[in-house]
């Protein structure tokens, strides 16, 4: 049975909401990430992680949300945001500001909370009690900091991938940018996007918007599956646990 639910029939979907009342939420983005990887890498990441995850825990896949919050500065041609604009504090990895190629995403903040209450309120509607959102920095984070809000106004549990040990050693969920993490995971979950010859051959040339340690030396497919496993098994037993203090 398929865990997306679009894909759902509504027998499948009782049934599956019934043995667990997961709703994994992928916020993703079309923003650039690197010459390399494909515009939507973020919703493709978390979406390609919590279909495995539903497969081991139960629990419902929707679909990706592509609008998201970001740094944005408005100048007298437009405005830019996310990596638009240069922050690393890395000098080697330093490029000059400007549009980058597809990106396509940006929403306010306020407009960014709205659409989260409004889909949280149909998720509770519909009989959740847990949802995972994951994927795109920004908004993962604002996702995050209304936990205490989603849980008072719409009774449902909430929590990302984040807060492993081993996050900050790459070995996350989506916690760099385009660099050794995303590319090996984009790698492992959807081999086929990756082009790593579109990055520049010469080791000394940074890529564009690229932020972490270097994918050409660094990223692999074999990376990428070990993170997913790891993480996997961890997230796993939290939902486990979650399921279990509902029932009691």
């Amino acid at each position: 049975m398929s865990v997306l639910y679009a894909e759902l029939r509504p027998q499948q979907f009782r049934e599956r909401l019934a043995a667990a009342p997961i709703a994994y939420l992928p916020l993703g983005t079309l923003e650039w990430h690197g010459e390399h990887l494909p515009l939507g890498s973020d919703g493709l990441q978390s979406q390609g992680f919590f279909l495995e995850l539903a497969q081991a825990v139960g629990g419902i896949v929707l679909p990706m949300l592509f609008l998201g919050p970001d740094r944005r500065r408005d100048t007298p041609t437009g405005q830019l945001y996310g990596m638009d604009l240069c922050l690393t504090s890395a000098p080697a990895q330093r490029y000059p500001t400007q549009q980058l190629d597809g990106s396509a995403y940006w929403a306010p903040d306020d407009l960014f909370h709205a659409l989260l209450r409004a889909a949280l309120a149909q998720l509770a509607r519909a009989g959740f009690r847990i949802v995972v959102g994951h994927g795109h920095g920004p908004s993962t984070k604002a996702f995050a900091a209304g936990h205490a809000e989603w849980l008072r106004d719409f009774g449902l549990q909430t929590l990302t991938c984040w807060g492993s040990d081993v996050d900050q050693e790459g070995l996350g969920v989506q916690v760099d940018h385009a660099a050794m993490n995303e590319t090996s995971l984009v790698m492992a979950l959807r081999p086929e996007l990756v082009d790593m010859s579109a990055l520049p051959s010469d080791p000394q040339a940074w890529p564009v918007g690229v932020g972490g340690q270097d994918p050409r030396m660094h990223a692999s497919r074999e990376l990428g599956q070990r993170i997913i496993a790891m993480q996997k098994e961890r997230m796993a037993g939290l939902l486990r646990k979650m399921l279990a203090e509902l029932s009691t």
